[in-house]
């Protein structure tokens, strides 16, 4: 396996693993996600399809790369989210909530859980999801570019 099949696997695995935790937490455990929840999913969406792309285009580094930067957008938007959950920078103050369509919509919005991108939902060892984010995005995204940097 080259260098560039590595940093493609790992543009592909890494963002899909995550957003994979992201939804077994969510739908699983009922850990609702913030806004900037949401913004960490977005680059990890585009990384995925432009890791996609790479297995079509095999000797082209530019969509791993791409994708590499998308996975490293979401651990830096991660980075951010953790600093606004700890308290080390003021994040943004208004609250989001997942609300349901169907029925009566005043009901399902009074009904929808209100989460705080301020509040840690979980954590482990003091990491929160967030900080999870940043640690994993940003490992697997100079990973990948280092593979990609390297020729044989």
């Amino acid at each position: 396996m080259t260098n560039l099949d590595k940093a493609r696997w790992i543009s592909l695995l890494v963002p899909a693993g995550l957003l994979g935790g992201a939804y077994v937490s969510q739908y699983g455990f009922g850990l609702f996600p913030c806004e900037m929840c949401w913004w960490q999913r977005y680059p990890h969406f585009a990384a995925i399809g432009l890791a996609l792309i790479s297995f079509g285009f095999r000797g082209a580094r530019w969509p791993v790369a791409l994708a590499a930067l998308a996975v490293f957008a979401s651990g830096l938007i991660g980075a951010f989210h953790a600093g606004v959950e700890y308290g080390w920078w003021e994040g943004f103050t208004r609250c989001t909530s997942m609300v349901q369509t169907g029925g009566d919509p005043l009901a399902a919005v009074l009904a929808a859980p209100i989460t705080r991108c301020d509040e840690i939902q979980w954590s482990l060892l003091g990491i929160s999801l967030a900080g999870f984010n940043f640690l994993i995005s940003t490992a697997g995204a100079l990973a990948a570019l280092v593979l990609l940097g390297r020729r044989k």
